[in-house]
């Protein structure tokens, strides 16, 4: 028998399989669809970390590039200021922070950590918000700490920091998105925790800078 034969082939990361196994078909059912290539799917997931001090102290840029690094399993690329704003001492073209957008099987891995094992790590976790959808089928949340993942070693920070998580799906309302994320176990609030959705922006808005204004963070508290 050849070596080609002989190679074990890598076996797909769990949540696809259950993806292609069970939540296909039972969206197709849910959701009334006409055939399986309209149900809606994952595409890609962007991990926004800002570092608004990055501009006085260039090493927190570098530990936020090591921590996403670590987080993600991709190398992330530096975020830039795209205006100047005098308020802030900021020039248009200084680095702000660091980005990466997980596609494939690496987008699955990192998902799964994410429900599995970094979401119920976090302090006082009451489920993420439940109205954080852009009016499209995606979906952003805040983490307020890089520690809620176990790939972090809490003593070798340099600075605790935040970071925005957006799902993107080929959902084409907010229902199918939610329907979607859902099925694989995603921790929302439900009724009275859940509070009251917000109003409606004209404008899509992408995924913005950790800690910031966009992203609804589920921790308990803000630090002062």
């Amino acid at each position: 028998m050849s070596d080609t034969a002989t190679t074990a082939v890598k076996a797909a990361p769990r949540l696809k399989q259950k993806y292609d196994a069970e939540v296909k078909g039972a969206l197709k059912e849910q959701l009334g669809l006409a055939n399986v290539m309209q149900v809606p799917k994952i595409e890609k997931i962007v991990i926004n970390m800002g570092v608004g001090k990055a501009t006085q102290q260039p090493s927190l840029l570098e530990g936020a590039v090591r921590d996403l690094t670590m987080i993600s399993g991709q190398k992330p690329i530096v975020t830039k200021a795209k205006d100047s704003i005098a308020g802030f001492k900021l020039r248009e073209g200084q680095s702000i922070g660091c980005k990466v957008t997980l596609r494939g099987d690496r987008m699955w891995e990192f998902l799964d950590r994410l429900i599995a094992v970094a979401i119920p790590r976090i302090r006082d976790f009451r489920g993420l918000p439940a109205h954080s959808w852009d009016g499209r089928g995606n979906y952003t949340f805040g983490l307020a700490e890089q520690t809620v993942f176990p790939e972090i070693d809490y003593d070798k920070i340099d600075s605790p920091r935040g970071m925005d998580i957006t799902i993107v799906t080929t959902a084409t309302t907010n229902d199918q998105g939610k329907a979607l994320l859902d099925a694989f176990g995603f921790p929302f609030k439900r009724g009275a925790d859940a509070g009251p959705a917000p109003k409606k922006k004209a404008k899509r808005r992408g995924p913005v800078r950790g800690g910031g204004k966009g992203a609804a963070k589920p921790q308990a508290k803000k630090k002062k």
